[in-house]
């Protein structure tokens, strides 16, 4: 396994991170263990997420308005917010 340091790290910083690694019942660096693997996870999930065709994303914006309206209710009303009434 690597191992990573930290540098100038301000001390209010340092001790929130302490604080909740106690609360936690972690060393800090099991804690930071946590914290890092955590965000690597979050970042590996928004690629799958950026990869995966969404249903409806080619749609365009005044679609997408005039569906959120229709879904509250509001199908008189066009992408604009304006009666299709003449």
């Amino acid at each position: 396994m690597g191992a990573i340091q930290v540098k100038d790290v301000p001390d209010e910083v340092r001790e929130i991170l302490t604080v909740e690694a106690k609360r936690s019942g972690k060393s800090l660096q099991a804690y930071l263990l946590t914290l890092l693997e955590r965000e690597a996870r979050f970042v590996r999930n928004r690629e799958i997420v950026e990869q995966t065709p969404l249903p409806g994303a080619n749609l365009s914006m005044d679609e997408i308005v005039m569906a959120v309206r229709a879904a509250r209710g509001d199908e008189a009303l066009d992408a604009h917010g304006e009666s299709g009434a003449v």
